[in-house]
Order: C-alpha cells, then sequence, then structure tokens
C-alpha cells in the first residue's frame, strides 16, 4: 500500500487551476479559430492555401500526439507534458508572427502546431482523472474555457476593427504566452487517497474495440463537419459587410449555447447516454450546415450559431464521457490521443477540402459538412449498438 503526498491547499486549488488552464487555451482558440485566417488572407495567401495551413495542425497531430501522450501515461507525467507543451508551442507560434510567404508561414505553424495540438489532449486527460478522483463534475469546470473563447472572439474581434489584419498573429502570440504561464501553475494530479499496488493488468487493445472504434469514427465525422465554419465564415461575414464585433459576436452566440449545455451536463437524463449524445450532435450539425448552405440572411445566423450547443457540445461531451467510463486504467491520455489522431485526420482532410469546396462554390460547401454530419450520426447508430450488446 502506498499513500500519495497530500497538500490541502494544492488540492483546493486543482478545480481553479485547471479552470485557469481550460480559460488560457480557450483564449488561443478564440482569437485563432475565426481570425487567424483573416492574418492568412492579409498575409498574401488563398482560400486554397489558407485551407491548407489550417488543415496542417489537424495533420500533424497524427505524429505529435501519439508521442506526447503515450509518454505521459508511461512515465505517469501528464502535468510536466502539458507544461513541455505550452512552453514549446510559445516559440512556435513566434516563429509563425516572423514569417514571410506561404511556404514559411506553412512551415512555422506546423511546426507550432506539433508543440501546441498534444495540449488539449492532455489537458482533458489530467481534467477527467482529476476530476474524478475528487467527485468532480466536468463540465462546470471545462465551462470556463468556453466562456474564455468567448472573451478571446471579442477581443479579436474588437482588435480587427482597431489594428492592421497582419498584426493579428501577435494577439495569438500572447495567448500562447497565457497558455504556458497557466499550465507551469497546475496543481499535481496527487489526491491523497491511498492506491494499492497490484499486479500490472494485460493492455486491452483499443484499437480491435468495436465502440471505440465507432465512436471515434462518429466524433471525427461531426466534428470534421465544422472545417468550412471554423475556415471561411469570419471571411464569408466581413465580404457581407459584418464588422469584427459582429463576428465575434455570432461566435460568441454559439459558445454561450455550448456553456449552457456544459453547465448542464450533470443534470442531463439517463438515456442521454455518450452514444446518444453523439446522435443528437450529428442531428443538429446536419440541420446547420444544411441551412447554412442556402447562404441565410443575418437575421437568421444567430439563429443557427446556437445549433452549436449540438453539433459541437453534445459531440464532444459524449465522445469525453465514454472515453471516461471506456478506457483502462493506465490508458486514458493512450485513449484521448487516438481521439485526437481520429479528430484530426478527419479535419485535416475536411478543412482542405473546405479550401478547395468555398473556393469554387462559395457558401454551398456547407452542403458537404452537412453529409459529413450525416455520417457521424450513422457511425454513433453503430456506437449505441455496439455498446449496448456489450453490457449484455
Amino acid at each position: 500500500m502506498r499513500i500519495r503526498s497530500y497538500d490541502a491547499s494544492r488540492e483546493a486549488a486543482f478545480a481553479p487551476r485547471l479552470a485557469g488552464l481550460y480559460a488560457a487555451i480557450f483564449v488561443l482558440g478564440g482569437i485563432q479559430l475565426p481570425f487567424f485566417p483573416v492574418w492568412l488572407e492579409a498575409k498574401g495567401l488563398d482560400a486554397g492555401m489558407i485551407g491548407l495551413v489550417l488543415a496542417a495542425p489537424m495533420l500533424v497531430r497524427v505524429f505529435a500526439i501519439p508521442l506526447a501522450t503515450r509518454s505521459a501515461d508511461r512515465y505517469d507525467a501528464i502535468r510536466a507534458a502539458i507544461v513541455v507543451a505550452s512552453v514549446l508551442s510559445v516559440a512556435g507560434y513566434l516563429l509563425v508572427g516572423l514569417a514571410e510567404g506561404a511556404l514559411a508561414i506553412l512551415l512555422a505553424f506546423t511546426l507550432a502546431s506539433l508543440a501546441h495540438t498534444p495540449v488539449m489532449p492532455l489537458t482533458e486527460t489530467y481534467a477527467l482523472r482529476g476530476l474524478s478522483a475528487r467527485g468532480r463534475a466536468y463540465g462546470p469546470v471545462r465551462l470556463w474555457g468556453s466562456l474564455a473563447f468567448i472573451g478571446g472572439t471579442f477581443g479579436a474581434g474588437f482588435a480587427t476593427d482597431l489594428l492592421p489584419a497582419r498584426d493579428l498573429i501577435w494577439l495569438i502570440v500572447a495567448a500562447s504566452v497565457l497558455c504556458a504561464l497557466a499550465a507551469s501553475m497546475l496543481a499535481p494530479l496527487a489526491t491523497g487517497v491511498a492506491v494499492p499496488r497490484s499486479p500490472a493488468a494485460p493492455r486491452k487493445n483499443l484499437l480491435r474495440d468495436k465502440s471505440f472504434i465507432a465512436v471515434m469514427a462518429a466524433a471525427a465525422f461531426i466534428q470534421s463537419s465544422h472545417a468550412v465554419y471554423y475556415g471561411f465564415s469570419a471571411l464569408e461575414w466581413r465580404a457581407a459587410g459584418l464588422d469584427g464585433s459582429a463576428i465575434a459576436a455570432l461566435w460568441g452566440l454559439g459558445v454561450i449555447a455550448e456553456i449552457v449545455l456544459f453547465a448542464l451536463s450533470g443534470r442531463l437524463p439517463a438515456f442521454c447516454s455518450p452514444s446518444v449524445m453523439l446522435m443528437i450532435g450529428a442531428a443538429g450539425g446536419a440541420l446547420r450546415w444544411a441551412a447554412m448552405a442556402f447562404d441565410p440572411p443575418a437575421m437568421a445566423l444567430p439563429a443557427l450559431q446556437l445549433l452549436h450547443a449540438l453539433s459541437f457540445g453534445a459531440t464532444h461531451l459524449g465522445a469525453l464521457t465514454f472515453i471516461s467510463r471506456h478506457a483502462p486504467p493506465g490508458q486514458g491520455a493512450t485513449a484521448q490521443g487516438y481521439l485526437a489522431i481520429a479528430l484530426g485526420a478527419a479535419m485535416a482532410g475536411a478543412m482542405g477540402l473546405a479550401g478547395v469546396l468555398y473556393g469554387a462554390v462559395g457558401v454551398t460547401a456547407y452542403a458537404a459538412m452537412a453529409l459529413a454530419a450525416v455520417a457521424g450520426g450513422a457511425c454513433a447508430v453503430v456506437a449505441h449498438r455496439a455498446t449496448r450488446v456489450a453490457a449484455l
């Protein structure tokens, strides 16, 4: 029997410090997702090249995340891995800011993505393990990230009205520094709970688990259906006459809807199993993107943005909850890594396709995103059935 070290003050600080890291990560995302394409356009990149650059982080995570997550599991060093990756990402984003020319920007952003992409799956593993050990719910802590996303989006939206678009990259660099500082302040995972020694159980091969594969596929299809929205909504809305503040408000509204879902996640009815949440997410995505393909008027956009609670929020909760319940002990980071790889590979392909389609047919490209959401719903049905069979 061994007793993990316990510090009451650090224990009390676990959730607030984790919330602080989520906030920092999502401030960065709130700036980067809507407005990094605006910076790329200001640097002279066309739609096809923008799509290629935006696909880089989704592609490189195939290499970066397995290395980070498996090492973190093997050495039980999740917190240390988060800190190292966060610090390296600062250097990466500095390189992006200094790069000139499409190829140099692509290479620099690829290097930044190698460092930054493991941060989120490692943080999710840290959160699920630490919060579960402390009897805390995931959603109420994770929602601070979503709130910060709104702050980052609005801040960057105001900045686009005041600063040259070519200077927006320095907001991203500053946010990456904030991430590194927040990561360094994380409390240890130790809970002070007695942990008995026991013989190591055989490692389960997650990639032969039908329900796990189906959940990964469902989440990958549904989340990658956001590619046109992530890559080109800000450009489309700017071309339609909306200013940076209006664009930020639209993005923020979608995240507010997501926050409400996260806040209520601990009170969802019992039938909202992970696979059911994935099916709900697929339905929300299919409806959202089908409507966007018809180039709706500006007055319809707020209502469509509320569907982000389903297309992203329900999908995210479904996949994360499944992993927290399904991953064997000692394989939480590895399972998160597999999920992140699936999401990244799907998003890389979808983002590259989005650039080509948007350049050719404009907002009609959202029709392809609706089909991706439908495919994700079909995989969610398979996951639901496989999970029920496994439970018998």
